[in-house]
């Protein structure tokens, strides 16, 4: 397995597990969005995405993080908005280093750290944050506002 950072090279492997991701998360099925979707982010360098490939460069998971700023640390931030490994793919560490992979550009930038959200529910997800050295956060609400 190596992780490397997603290129328009992978841009077909990243938006069939982004696809995959959204759908886990009860969505439909839309590859023709989750193609373009992942397109711009790469073309307008908006977000980072690192893809774990296995042997034969098939993807088995993605990490895509977008860039942020704490106001009151005056820092950069990072947002782990989607740590997705294809059920296939599961129990292989792929996640973990897929963090780890996160970890290394939260240092390369100098930023302050990451933060992430899950569902409540889901607690494997939360036990392996917990497990690679994340804090729970339960100081803080978080809200949504959704536009009309």
């Amino acid at each position: 397995m190596k992780i490397i950072q997603a290129t328009l090279a992978e841009l077909e492997q990243t938006a069939k597990l982004f696809d995959d991701y959204r759908v886990f998360y009860d969505q439909e099925p839309d590859i023709e969005g989750a193609l373009k979707f992942i397109n711009e982010r790469m073309k307008n360098n908006e977000s980072v995405i690192y893809i774990a490939l296995d042997d034969n460069n098939e993807g088995m998971g993605f990490a895509q993080l977008y860039p942020s700023f704490t106001s009151v640390g005056m820092n950069k931030l990072w947002v782990l908005n989607d740590l997705y490994v294809d059920i296939i793919h599961r129990h292989k560490k792929i996640a973990e280093g897929l963090i780890e992979k996160s970890k290394d550009l939260v240092r390369e930038t100098g930023a302050a750290g990451m933060v992430l959200e899950t569902q409540n529910e889901n607690h494997p997800a939360q036990k392996l944050y917990n497990k690679t050295g994340w804090i729970k956060d339960d100081m803080h609400a978080n809200f949504f506002w959704k536009r009309d």
